[in-house]
């Protein structure tokens, strides 16, 4: 069966998912991860993606980003992964396949869920039990985005920039964001989106995108009687 084409929208953000082939490590050492992300910087800046948030874990990597044209997102990860492929098998004398098959993504109703996804992935690590609070985690964009470090390869989100008139009063809101846990049903939305290829945000907005795009973008409900011809505007 032919892969259906991923959901872009240029100028609408995705969440994207890159995993190691077998659910393999990806990084070992600290020069792997710095490798990684000067690479991610140049292929961003080459294909005219902002990158809002990311994390770097050990055998997977999620982005939050906002592609400026069509093929930007699929362009930045081929250059990324060819880039990171020939560094990680030279360094540690290896040969063939290091990912898992294409990337994932899911594209991302901004109004309803951009920050959503700012947490969902700089979370990671403390959902992995690795860390207590993700500020003690190195590899992803927590620190530059709550506590104001430096960090080249981000391009704040304008809802991230909503949070307050200043630098420090954004920073105080958006820590204030982490404050609360996720719900289960949040999670198993997110997770859904982004393992399924689905569009993440409200009913609204998925119509509007199922109606430009001729598609469906959420998976049909269970049970019901498909031959009966139900749904087939769906489809």
């Amino acid at each position: 069966m032919a892969r259906l084409p991923r959901f872009v929208l240029p100028g609408h953000p995705q969440h994207v998912i890159v995993r190691g082939n077998n659910r393999e490590p990806i990084f070992y050492a600290e020069e792997d991860y710095r490798f990684y992300l000067d690479k991610l910087q140049d292929a961003a800046k080459k294909h005219a993606c902002d990158i809002h948030a990311y994390v770097l874990m050990t055998n997977h990597v999620h982005l939050l980003v906002t592609p400026h044209t069509e093929n930007g997102i699929s362009k930045m990860i081929q250059m990324l992964g060819r880039y990171y492929v020939q560094y990680f098998n030279y360094t540690y004398r290896r040969s063939g396949t290091l990912w898992e098959g294409r990337y994932k993504a899911s594209l991302i109703d901004s109004d309803a869920y951009a920050l959503t996804c700012y947490r969902y992935i700089e979370l990671n690590p403390v959902r992995a039990n690795m860390v207590a609070h993700p500020a003690t985690y190195p590899w992803s964009s927590y620190r530059a985005n709550a506590l104001g470090e430096h960090d080249v390869l981000l391009t704040p989100h304008p809802l991230f920039l909503a949070l307050g008139g200043s630098d420090h009063k954004r920073q105080a809101a958006y820590q204030a964001l982490f404050a609360a846990v996720f719900d289960e049903q949040t999670l198993e939305e997110v997770r859904s989106s982004i393992n399924k290829a689905w569009v993440l945000g409200s009913e609204q907005f998925k119509s509007r995108i199922a109606a430009g795009l001729n598609r469906r973008t959420s998976p049909l409900p269970k049970g019901g009687d498909r031959k009966s011809g139900k749904g087939e505007a769906l489809r």
